[in-house]
């Protein structure tokens, strides 16, 4: 099991996301960072622990009022022996070559329609697909969700109303998907509280797990992370 920290951009500030409400997300202020600006954040992260993945979420790309390119390009280069899984929303073919290597794009589900899946084909597996849930309901391109053979290897199961509830990941959804795609790699989004959350994902199937208000909040801690990732806790 491996700790992604997730960091939700909008309007160049680090906000705190809560159930997937962004017009109301507010810039972040946790007993692990005061500060909302993503340097600080993210050394505030690596100061808990050396992370060697983070998620960044531009919410203004995805929501398509303006972009945080430019600052995205300087996290990479300042960041440059991080991996930095990204979600700018809709990328065409063309649109993924500008950012420094250090990245994987992540195209979410939420951002295509059945119309233009294609682009992802130029891809080829150096992508996370993101499969963005509303409850039972997936969001975006239909395709995605009932054919398979569309999915790279990594896939984030992301539930938009258990962002920031802590009220606990959608298991049933995720040990549904690990039990009948076990050639896949699936990523928890959205609910993870604390330690036992992260036993019984791992014991579900899930390989990785996003993120934030746990950690910002401290109940989940650097031995904690430590245990889970070194593999202390058994299958």
């Amino acid at each position: 099991m491996k700790i992604i920290p997730v960091i939700d951009l909008k309007d160049g500030l680090v906000v705190h996301a809560h159930q997937g409400q962004r017009d109301n997300y507010q810039p972040i202020n946790s007993q692990l960072c005061q500060s909302a600006n993503i340097h600080q954040v993210i050394n505030a992260f690596l100061k808990l622990y050396e992370f060697d993945t983070f998620y960044i979420a531009d919410l203004n790309a995805i929501t398509g009022q303006g972009h945080h390119l430019e600052l995205l390009e300087q996290v990479l280069l300042d960041f440059s022996d991080i991996i930095f899984w990204i979600d700018r929303g809709y990328l065409s073919s063309q649109d993924n070559y500008r950012l420094p290597k250090n990245h994987l794009p992540i195209l979410g589900s939420e951002s295509y329609q059945d119309e233009n899946i294609s682009e992802m084909e130029a891809y080829g597996n150096n992508f996370i697909l993101s499969l963005d849930f509303s409850g039972s309901v997936g969001l975006g391109a239909k395709m995605l969700f009932t054919n398979p053979r569309l999915w790279p290897e990594h896939i984030i199961i992301m539930t938009l109303e258990k962002v920031g509830s802590q009220n606990g990941p959608a298991f049933q959804k995720l040990n549904d998907l690990a039990w009948h795609h076990p050639d896949k790699r699936f990523i928890a989004a959205g609910g993870v509280r604390d330690t036992a959350d992260l036993i019984n994902l791992k014991k579900a199937g899930v390989h990785h797990a996003l993120i934030a208000s746990a950690l910002h909040s401290g109940t989940i801690n650097k031995v904690d992370i430590t245990n889970i990732q070194a593999k202390k806790y058994p299958d």
